[in-house]
């Protein structure tokens, strides 16, 4: 009989009749004794098993073909929405990962991998990709006018000539997998084969809605090509481990006459009638995904995204220690308020960065820690998390809590014409800002999963006003249960864009909410201004350092709400340290510098810090240029153009005021007198 006769018989798939046939499953044994009992042979073994992954066939490279009637796609549109930006990627990638959390008890644990690949493990991870039969296509591809195209010959000149290729793996754990099938709606049709599917089992509760993020991935890869690798929460064709497949996004081109779409993917060709000769997903063994670079560590489900030819189209990140730190900068800032827990409930989200070059590490796993660039913030809802807020602030290191309210309109047709609309509860808190923090005075807001969504300025502040860091949680992020909490999640996702940074006007809200949905937004504002106005009273926190009257007279801040920071001088970028044996301070010290014309001449000086009064400076008993600078009696000497350096140093315990060991070191890297050179 034929497959679909069987499947039809049996109640399954057609693909699935052809993933046994092939060899790459074997059914149940109550699915084979009703297969012997259809065909009247023996009943099986009770002790037969899943043998080890085989493939039906030779992978390869399925290219769709063009469109019979003469369309044609100069790239994939999806990719546009977004910046190839490696924040906008960690926003939407980690995102995904947070809507596919698969138990509720732990948090996601997200890992992204820097690996740059040169000489001989650049050519074995070519050939394992099947390089050769890509490189036709690329080359056709790229030979077009269009964006795209010019992108595309832009990285296959570097690749030739550079000898290096960087890729980036994004792999979360206690995630749901790509489950389901080959082409059928589920999760794995939904990311490797449909655009604008969202597809999230999450459902309310989820941070994303447009089904645009996973384009990020495809976007960062300057060759348009993402490697998968998935362990599945749920059997598919009596498997889990290693789903393997590989998709590529070119613009429209023909090679030896024959036009293609632009999409192709990678695998082992399906047998089925419908699907004939196209590549699917298949169950690789270890070999093959650690040819790819796509070994997962540990067993626990989830994806792992192999982005082939990662850049940062921003330009300000370059290197590979660069690019690392942006991508712990990116995750700090994104999902800060994932990563807390309190002393019940713990963290959604652990995230962590590494960096190799041919296998060998070049910047060590860092485990992302928000509380070192938010430390505010951090305590703030640490604070709601464990119950210890207060009405009014008394002190520094408190966090007060009040109700917002926010009136949720009501879905068209679900109403009368006079109903105002469901009141929801948002809750603020709030925390004087920490010494070192660049930017305060702002409300950060967010929903859902504790995704930051956007961060509002409030109006009108109060004169003397104490500088502050506040948290806006609303719907599922206020940890409450009931009816206003699920209406004003959903109100307030229908009023984010595909890159899901704030809460206006967007066609979804217009189209399914009643009139005045975009006028309840502007309320909210204000209301969220008025309850942050009545908090921050400078009367109501003083200062714990000396009396308030000299306070005042010492003060050098004022209110204008702060801006980023200048970066037309130089500036520490990281500093490496560590107190000796001998009680004097190693420290390790990269400078970002502006483009100039002229060499600068740059003075560091070490300071021990301390909470009042100049800061006392110390000797350094050493100081060695490392990286595109020299040093020159005591200063650091940097030619024209350079935009990075770095040096090593050592203080004099001589001239330490007080034990190294039980003092904080300041290291400023000054303009020396004279400016230049």
């Amino acid at each position: 009989m034929s497959r679909g006769e069987l499947a039809q018989r049996l109640g399954f798939t057609v693909a699935m009749i052809s993933a046994w046939a092939d060899g790459r499953s074997e059914p149940r044994e109550d699915t084979r004794t009703a297969l012997a009992e259809i065909f009247g042979s023996a009943p099986p073994s009770s002790e037969r098993g899943v043998p080890d992954a085989v493939t039906a066939g030779p992978l390869r490279w399925y290219h769709r073909r063009a469109h019979a009637d003469g369309g044609r796609e100069y790239g994939n549109a999806a990719a546009f929405a977004f910046d190839a930006d490696m924040a906008v990627l960690t926003r939407e990638a980690t995102q995904n990962s947070l809507d596919e959390r698969l138990d509720p008890r732990a948090p996601v644990r997200v890992e992204y991998t820097l690996h740059e690949l040169t000489g001989t493990r650049l050519r074995e991870f070519l050939a394992a990709l099947h390089w050769d039969e890509l490189r036709p296509h690329y080359e056709q591809a790229a030979a077009a006018q269009q964006k795209v195209s010019r992108s595309l010959r832009a990285a296959l000149e570097e690749l030739r000539t550079a000898d290096s290729l960087l890729l980036l793996r994004v792999d979360d754990h206690n995630a749901t997998g790509l489950t389901g099938p080959e082409y059928e709606d589920g999760r794995f049709a939904a990311v490797v084969r449909r655009q604008l599917d969202s597809r999230k089992e999450s459902g309310s509760r989820a941070g994303g809605s447009y089904g645009l993020g996973k384009a990020t991935l495809w976007a960062t890869s300057r060759f348009g090509l993402v490697l998968v690798n998935s362990t599945l929460s749920e059997a598919h064709e009596g498997r889990t481990d290693r789903r393997v497949i590989g998709r590529l996004d070119l613009p429209w081109h023909e090679v030896d006459g024959i036009a293609y779409a632009g999409p192709a993917w990678f695998g082992e060709p399906d047998t089925a009638a419908e699907h004939r000769d196209v590549s699917r997903s298949w169950w690789a063994e270890g070999q093959t995904v650690r040819d790819l670079h796509l070994e997962r560590r540990g067993a626990e489900p989830g994806t792992s995204f192999l982005i082939v030819g990662a850049h940062d189209a921003s330009g300000d990140a370059e290197d590979l220690r660069e690019l690392h730190d942006k991508l712990v900068r990116s995750l700090a800032d994104g999902f800060w308020a994932a990563m807390v827990g309190g002393r019940q409930a713990g963290a959604l989200l652990q995230a962590t960065v590494r960096t190799l070059r041919d296998g060998q590490e070049v910047v060590p796993e860092e485990r992302v820690d928000p509380s070192i660039r938010h430390p505010a913030l951090c305590r703030a809802l640490r604070a709601y998390l464990d119950g210890d807020t207060v009405a009014a602030l008394t002190s520094e290191e408190q966090v007060a809590v009040v109700d917002v309210p926010l009136v949720v309109t009501p879905l068209k047709g679900r109403a009368g014409a006079r109903a105002k609309g469901r009141e929801h509860k948002a809750v603020l808190l709030l925390t004087p800002a920490a010494d070192g923090d660049e930017r305060h005075s702002r409300v950060v807001c967010m929903r859902g999963n504790r995704m930051t969504i956007t961060e509002h300025r409030p109006r009108e502040l109060p004169p003397g006003s104490i500088p502050f860091q506040a948290v806006l949680l609303a719907g599922y992020a206020t940890e409450r249960e009931g009816d206003d909490v699920a209406l004003a999640e959903a109100f307030l996702r229908a009023s984010e864009p595909p890159e899901h940074d704030r809460w206006d006007r967007t066609e979804e809200l217009t189209s399914l909410y009643e009139r005045g949905a975009l006028t309840r937004l502007k309320e909210f504002r204000a209301e969220i201004d008025k309850a942050v106005r009545g908090l921050v009273q400078r009367d109501a926190t003083p200062r714990t350092e000396g009396p308030a009257g000299l306070r005042e007279l010492l003060r050098l801040d004022h209110d204008v709400p702060a801006q980023r920071r200048s970066t037309a001088f130089p500036t520490v970028d990281r500093l490496d340290a560590r107190v000796e044996p001998s009680g004097a301070w190693s420290v390790t010290v990269t400078v970002k510098l502006p483009a100039a014309e002229d060499p600068w001449l740059l003075t560091p000086v070490a300071k021990f810090d301390v909470r009042s009064g100049g800061k006392p400076v110390v000797d350094w008993a050493s100081l060695a240029a490392t990286e595109n600078c020299r040093i020159d009696r005591g200063h650091l000497v940097v030619d024209a153009g350079v935009r990075r350096v770095e040096f090593r140093g050592i203080t004099d315990p001589a001239s330490h005021p007080v034990p190294g060991a039980l003092a904080r070191l300041v290291v400023e890297v000054q303009k020396t007198r004279g400016g230049a050179v």
